[in-house]
């Protein structure tokens, strides 16, 4: 089987709402190879071998390239970053990777030569990617991710919307505001709170202050 990946957008835009009651609006491409068993049953997994039954399964690792990408063994020099979770279906609605995560591949069949569960497709799905080796722009305040975590740092970019940056100011722009809590009603942010930024998960509300 053949797949195509696209990495997502590294630096998210969240929806935001000023505490003053204002309202803000909401951070390549290539083909991969799996690998298939041929002797009529999945062949055993071995966490990060590039072998199991399921395409970038978690634990699994990915390569990069310029133009392509492919599903290689975690042990591998071409391995670059690791499948922390791997979900069904499209990313827009669905589970939000962990907060550790560096980028996001979405994946689609190309080309099926086998299925997983052998009904005669291959299901979309999309797999949260942590680089093996530094920088994560994920990590909170590196500016990245496609998640905006608590560290983070942000800006405004207009028409009521933020985007993330470095906080130690070595991104294109400066940070303005620093998410420094996260909690499920905005009554539960601190005084202090100068803006409230939309993070998904079950702690969805940003508390950020002013920079």
């Amino acid at each position: 089987m053949r797949e195509r990946w696209s990495a997502g957008v590294a630096g998210a835009v969240a929806a935001v709402l000023l505490a003053a009651g204002c309202t803000f609006g909401g951070g390549g491409s290539g083909s991969l190879a799996g690998a298939a068993s041929t002797s009529g049953a999945p062949t055993p997994a071995v966490p990060g071998s590039g072998a199991g039954p399921r395409f970038l399964d978690v634990g699994e690792c990915s390569s990069f390239g310029r133009t392509s990408s492919t599903e290689v063994s975690c042990a591998s020099e071409r391995a670059a970053a690791r499948v922390v979770a791997r979900y069904d279906g499209a990313a827009a609605g669905g589970p939000v990777c962990p907060e550790n995560t560096d980028f996001v591949l979405h994946i689609s069949a190309q080309d099926v030569s086998y299925d997983e569960d052998g009904d005669g497709r291959v299901p979309q799905g999309y797999a949260c990617m942590r680089n093996l080796q530094p920088p994560h722009p994920g990590d909170p305040g590196r500016g990245g991710g496609p998640r905006t975590v608590v560290g983070d740092c942000v800006y405004g970019v207009g028409d009521g919307r933020v985007r993330e940056t470095a906080c130690d100011g070595s991104g294109r722009r400066e940070p303005q505001y620093k998410v420094v809590r996260a909690v499920d009603t905005r009554a539960k942010c601190p005084a202090s709170t100068a803006l409230y930024v939309q993070l998904g998960g079950d702690r969805p509300v940003g508390c950020a202050v002013r920079l």
